[in-house]
């Protein structure tokens, strides 16, 4: 289901209007009212309309990415065909299927060790599933998807940091 976040949001294009400053004399009175300067005014508000528009596309992305991480399921069968598991977006095991030739062998550390590679096999797949589909929802450099690589949360708000600290994100 995808939510259009826009119908929550009020709409201030009509009530858009400059900003009035009341400047005082030294006595605490007021001295004069002065309007602000209306290229300023239009330039914030064009700024402001980019920004969010900018928003309300990552957020339909975010919404569709959600859709797409839910629905994702990777299957990997061991080498000989007798082991096959299915995991989800975050690697979850969701299923493990085993064929009748697994009972030829009787051999019950090899089966184990069979089960444990092909469920990791699924997962590293998943992982790198997921960090596609992230990758095509989100801007580039938001670190997103560097995180995804290294569970490192530094390298997740290390652009956060960047535009905070100093104003402008690091590439």
């Amino acid at each position: 289901m995808t939510v259009d976040h826009a119908l929550k949001l009020p709409d201030y294009t009509d009530r858009w209007r400059p900003v009035l400053f009341r400047s005082t004399d030294g006595d605490g009175r007021a001295a004069v009212d002065e309007q602000a300067d209306r290229g300023v005014n239009r330039e914030l508000r064009a700024r402001f309309d980019d920004v969010y528009g900018q928003y309300q596309q990552l957020r339909s992305g975010l919404d569709t990415l959600q859709t797409r991480l839910a629905a994702l399921r990777v299957t990997r069968r061991s080498a000989d065909g007798q082991v096959t598991a299915t995991v989800g977006a975050q690697g979850q095991l969701i299923e493990v299927a085993l064929t009748p030739a697994i009972y030829r062998d009787r051999d019950a550390d090899a089966l184990g060790r069979k089960v444990t590679e092909t469920i990791r096999t699924a997962a590293t797949a998943a992982a790198d599933a997921t960090r596609d589909l992230v990758a095509e929802s989100m801007p580039a450099g938001s670190g997103a998807t560097d995180f995804l690589k290294t569970g490192d949360y530094a390298t997740l708000l290390g652009r956060a940091d960047a535009v905070l600290g100093k104003g402008e994100a690091k590439p």
